[in-house]
Parts: C-alpha cells; sequence; structure tokens
C-alpha cells in the first residue's frame, strides 16, 4: 500500500471516530434532555394531580353545600313533589313608609318534569299563618319583612306540605325590565282601574280592554286593590298577567332577547337557582307548551272582621295538593 493510501486510510479512521465521538455526545445530551423532559412531565403531572385534586375538592364542597342548601327546602318523606320543578316567585315591595318589605305577590309555578306542563297557585298576600305563640297569625306578606325569603319559602312550604325547590325574588324594577327587555305584553283589563295614594305617590289610571302594558303599567295592574273582589281580583288579575306572560314568553322574537333577560335574572333577582340547576330547568323550560298554565288560588275565605285578610281552608288546602301531586303509586295506576 503506497503511503499516500495509508494517510488517506488513517485520515478516514479518524473521521469515523470524530464522527462516533460527536454521535455519542449526542445521544448523552439526548438521553439528558429526554430524562429532563420526562422530569417535567412528571413534575407537570405532579402538580396537575394536586391542582385537580384542589379543585375537585372545592367541587364537592360546593356541591354538598348545595345539595345541603336544597334539602333544607324539602320537607321530610315527601315523594309526591318530586316529579315537579315547583318554584315560589315573590314579588317584593319597596318597604313604603320606613317599614319592612313584604312580600306583595306569592306565586308558586309548579312544572311538571316530564311533559311540560304548568300550574300557577296564587297565596294571597293577606293569608293569614302561625308564626309564633305570642305574635299569633300573621300576613303572609310580613315574613319577608320578618325573616327574608327563606322563612317565606318555609312558611309556604308548610302550608302546602309540598317541597319547594327553588325561589326567586323579584323586585319592582326587575319585573317593569323584564317587561320592557320583552316590548311590553297585551293584558286585557275587565274594568277601568283609577286608584291615587298621595302618600306613597301612586297613581293608576288604566282604561278597560285589552293593553299593550309596558313595565310600570304593568306594575300598577299587579299592585291594584280597589273593587269590590278586593284581594280575590287581584289576584285573577296576577292569573291574566302570568298567561300573557306565558304567552309572550314562547313567541320565537323571545330568543333574540334571552341575553337580556339573563342579564337582568343574573343582576336584579335573587333566587337560589345554581349553575348544578342549569341543564335541568333548560330541559324543562324546552319542553314548555303551547296552551296556557292551570292556575287556581289557595283555597279560603275572607276574613269577616277584615277584608284585606285571607283565611286559609286547611281542609280544602289538602285535598287541592292530593289532586295536584298524587302519590307515586296513583300516578303509576293512570
Amino acid at each position: 500500500m503506497s503511503r499516500k493510501a495509508d494517510s488517506q486510510t488513517r485520515e478516514n479512521i479518524k473521521e469515523k471516530r470524530k464522527r462516533r465521538r460527536i454521535y455519542r455526545v449526542r445521544q448523552f445530551f439526548r438521553l439528558i434532555l429526554l430524562i429532563l423532559l420526562l422530569g417535567a412531565i412528571g413534575w407537570a403531572s405532579y402538580h396537575a394531580y394536586l391542582w385537580g385534586s384542589a379543585v375537585y375538592e372545592v367541587l364537592r364542597a360546593d356541591y354538598d353545600a348545595y345539595t345541603r342548601r336544597h334539602e333544607q327546602l324539602k320537607l321530610p318523606s315527601d315523594d309526591r313533589s318530586e316529579a315537579y320543578m315547583n318554584l315560589l316567585v315573590l314579588g317584593v315591595d319597596n318597604g313604603i313608609g320606613g317599614n319592612n318589605r313584604q312580600a306583595d305577590t306569592l306565586i308558586l309555578l309548579s312544572i311538571d318534569n316530564k311533559n311540560g306542563d304548568l300550574r300557577v297557585l296564587s297565596i294571597p298576600r293577606g293569608t293569614l299563618v302561625g308564626v309564633n305563640r305570642e305574635k299569633g297569625a300573621v300576613p303572609i306578606a310580613e315574613i319577608y319583612g320578618e325573616g327574608g325569603v327563606k322563612e317565606t319559602v318555609k312558611t309556604v312550604r308548610d302550608l302546602l306540605g309540598i317541597s319547594i325547590q327553588y325561589y326567586a325574588v323579584v323586585n319592582m324594577k326587575a319585573l317593569a325590565d323584564i317587561i320592557d327587555t320583552l316590548d311590553g305584553v297585551d293584558v286585557y283589563v275587565e274594568l277601568p282601574m283609577s286608584y291615587a295614594d298621595p302618600e306613597e305617590g301612586l297613581v293608576i289610571e288604566i282604561p278597560q280592554g285589552y293593553q299593550h302594558m309596558n313595565g310600570e303599567t304593568a306594575q300598577k295592574f299587579l299592585r291594584f286593590r280597589s273593587g269590590e273582589l278586593g284581594d280575590i281580583g287581584r289576584v285573577q288579575r296576577q292569573h291574566r298577567f302570568v298567561k300573557a306572560m306565558y304567552e309572550r314568553l314562547l313567541q320565537l322574537d323571545t330568543i333574540k332577547k334571552a341575553p337580556e333577560l339573563s342579564r337582568i335574572a343574573r343582576d336584579e333577582v335573587q333566587t337560589n337557582a345554581e349553575i348544578w340547576d342549569t341543564a335541568q330547568i333548560a330541559n324543562i323550560v324546552k319542553s314548555f307548551r303551547k296552551e296556557p298554565p292551570e292556575t287556581m288560588m289557595l283555597p279560603g275565605e275572607t276574613a269577616s272582621y277584615d277584608d284585606k285578610l285571607w283565611i286559609p281552608d286547611e281542609a280544602k288546602i289538602h285535598e287541592m295538593i292530593k289532586e295536584l301531586f298524587p302519590e307515586p303509586e296513583q300516578v303509576q295506576e293512570k
């Protein structure tokens, strides 16, 4: 072999060794990078696990608290109303003349979870309920000012003997904002309404016939208490208004108003409906029928000594609830 060839061979060997060293160094650094990457993934996974566990604990604690809150609204061993979503709507005044705020309107909405049938039960604001032995019976409207929404829900729950899963407290501004967002609602006025209260600064002048009411007019329509029928007439007006609102909400153009209605509900309506309830409520609302809701009034009679007070008839209330919320076995037989 010539010197030139031998020199070339040595150069080739050196080049190959150099490439091997470079390869080994690269492999070593790749191994180090892989170890670091795996370590980083392991560290991230561990902390993600810790974070996930913490989030899970927070959500579980929140859900447990949510469950306890709803259990407080239920009656023990009440299986009859489990198939219905019962919502108590309270229309609250602003506390006139420095007095406590009162639940001027009390309406129970009961919705069948399966078919979306809606029943509306109005409770006159003057309904006498026993609070305690010292104070005796008081109008149910006053419970809100003394014990708040929870005590009012409990009072209605005990009066009717059914569970109430949800409540919503709507003040005058929220009601007006909802109606104005819907561009008004059409309601039939049976008799001309004329009333003035200088102390309260309230003037009501609504003619007879179909009226397209904005938020302010609707408030006056619902607050009007004059007339021969007193609170009975007031409840009848509530029923006409609820049916008109129901019909308005089912119209197609309501969909584009949903974001603003949601904002009003979030910012101006006090309710115990939570994110855990969203899917269930949405499914029930989707099943609403076009037929107007069934409306009824709490059985009882006007007190002989004060036409603003309503004495509930416990026997008739029991029969009404038994018919509205049959026992589970009765439902199966039907």
